[in-house]
């Protein structure tokens, strides 16, 4: 299978779904350590990042990538919202030009979203950060690709290594925001960015087992 600028927008769909359904969940979490915003934010940050991708008559994949974290941005300007939107563009900068990749580029398109949310908040692997929970994702995507499987069995393994890479996150020290002013306290808690980096790739997931029906 190709993933195309058309598939680009029902992932975007699915993903503004699943934090919508989730946003109690995050809410919890973020409550914790934060202002408990974070469900809001990713609800309504992918949410406007869809609807702008669908309203678009554009077929360039990665135009159409960097205009949802355009609206992403401009909708929700906080620090976790504009993380996320900073990885949408990196997609859009990446693969601007192009109207569909195949499925073996797709671990390049996650790195592509993990570069952009690096480079913007400056964490590394290890900091108790959404990081935690998309970088073991790729690397089982990788894994899953180079062994030859089906994208669907790639997509089941990159969703268990993402919850995996959320749980792991408790015992983590945190390094960035108020969780990071706990010290060790903050090994305790499960990472609310981690989260998120999990229901993006149980959203990739659905999203896959839909489009092979």
């Amino acid at each position: 299978m190709m993933f195309t600028t058309a598939d680009l927008k029902n992932l975007l769909q699915v993903w503004a779904e699943m934090m919508g359904k989730n946003a109690d969940f995050l809410i919890d979490l973020d409550g914790i350590v934060g202002d408990s915003d974070l469900g809001l934010t990713m609800s309504d940050g992918f949410r406007s990042a869809a609807d702008n991708a669908a309203g678009s008559d554009e077929a360039d994949l990665g135009k159409t990538a960097y205009g949802a974290g355009k609206a992403m941005s401009n909708a929700v300007p906080s620090t976790m919202g504009t993380l996320m939107a900073s990885g949408l563009m990196a997609i859009g900068k990446k693969f601007k030009g192009i109207e569909s990749i195949e499925d073996s580029e797709l671990p390049e398109f996650f790195q592509a979203y993990f570069d952009g949310v690096q480079s913007r908040g400056k964490a590394e692997l290890g900091d108790k950060t959404f990081l935690d929970g998309l970088a073991p994702a790729i690397e089982a995507m990788r894994s899953s690709i180079a062994a030859g499987e089906p994208i669907t069995e790639t997509a089941v393994k990159a969703a268990a290594a993402a919850h995996e890479g959320f749980l792991a996150t408790k015992g983590m020290l945190a390094k960035h925001g108020r969780a990071g002013g706990r010290g060790e306290q903050s090994r305790d808690i499960l990472d609310p960015g981690a989260a998120v980096a999990d229901l993006l790739l149980q959203g990739f997931k659905s999203f896959i087992e839909t489009k092979g029906k």
